[in-house]
């Protein structure tokens, strides 16, 4: 092969040139999508969600409240806004700071002007009392839940004694706003379909019924399919969401028994003994119930197969 002539400095220079050129026009053009996107996350933030809301009437009774206790404990609630109510942070790294509110009613509070109607704007369609889209509440959670549970999940929280807390932070990079703004990284009030009726009451058995009915606290990360993959919007240290259905790169064939199904939520540890990631709710996930837990293993085992992150 002969050797390739060296090429003239005339032409080197102009290769050069065009190659910054087109350096400079990327990093414009990356630069003016970065900066459409923070503005359209702004304003995404600051939009109206307009949902038709049926206020829940609060429930009282000590068998509501000890049952309300319950969901509270191991839906979530207790993970992100502590056990007692007062809120904690969430997140604070790579320039993202996230810090879940006070529900109690001691200051800082973000409920205690709630009204019934409030809670389940909040709760069900991810929206605050001004119908603000609530970025990090994971309301497709909840949004199939049952007005039964809602009422007793509502009036047990009203029931914490007031600590002081803080109000809500969120404080979003650059390039996340961007995401937000662009659509790549939707919020729980764009998920649900806010037309849909709350769920039915099952019987608390261990059926796949009753376990599909549980297992809706998994969407948020593991998505409505259950099919896993990354989690949008979550801390970058997380690792993508596991495919929860018996498809390809699923991980329910390691829990072919509900005691090691049951194991991995008390402990969070799989079936050989290595740790499952922390983003796992294991403060929730430990306090089900075994009619809960052997519900949601029937439930996962009967998916229908799908591919990782496939809906």
């Amino acid at each position: 092969m002969p050797p390739i002539p060296n090429l003239p400095e005339s032409l080197l220079h102009k290769a050069l040139k065009y190659a910054l050129v087109a350096i400079a026009a990327l990093a414009l053009v990356a630069g003016t999508v970065l900066a459409a996107g923070v503005w359209l996350g702004g304003r995404k933030l600051a939009r109206t969600v307009d949902v038709r809301v049926v206020p829940v009437p609060y429930s009282r009774d000590a068998t509501a409240l000890r049952h309300g206790r319950y969901l509270f404990e191991t839906r979530g609630c207790g993970e992100c806004h502590g056990m007692d109510g007062r809120g904690r942070k969430l997140i604070d790294n790579e320039g993202m700071q996230v810090h879940a509110p006070n529900l109690t009613a001691g200051r800082g509070s973000a409920v205690a002007a709630y009204n019934e109607g409030d809670w389940v704007r909040a709760i069900r369609h991810g929206v605050d009392p001004r119908g603000r889209a609530l970025f990090l509440m994971p309301s497709e959670d909840y949004n199939r839940m049952t007005d039964v549970d809602l009422a007793a999940l509502v009036g047990y929280t009203r029931s914490l004694p007031p600590v002081d807390g803080e109000a809500a932070l969120v404080r979003l990079p650059l390039m996340v706003k961007a995401f937000y703004g662009l659509g790549v990284i939707p919020d729980a009030a764009q998920k649900i379909d806010h037309r849909l009726p709350p769920s039915q009451p099952v019987p608390a058995a261990a059926t796949v019924e009753h376990g599909a009915y549980v297992a809706n606290m998994c969407k948020g990360c593991h998505n409505a399919s259950f099919s896993g993959g990354r989690v949008m919007g979550a801390p970058p240290e997380w690792p993508p969401a596991s495919n929860l259905t018996p498809g390809e790169g699923g991980v329910m064939a390691r829990y072919d028994s509900i005691e090691k199904f049951a194991a991995m939520l008390r402990t969070g540890k799989r079936p050989d003994g290595s740790a499952v990631s922390s983003a796992m709710p294991f403060e929730s996930l430990r306090n089900l119930n075994e009619v809960d837990v052997r519900a949601m293993h029937a439930f996962l085992r009967a998916l229908p197969a799908r591919r990782t992150g496939e809906h």
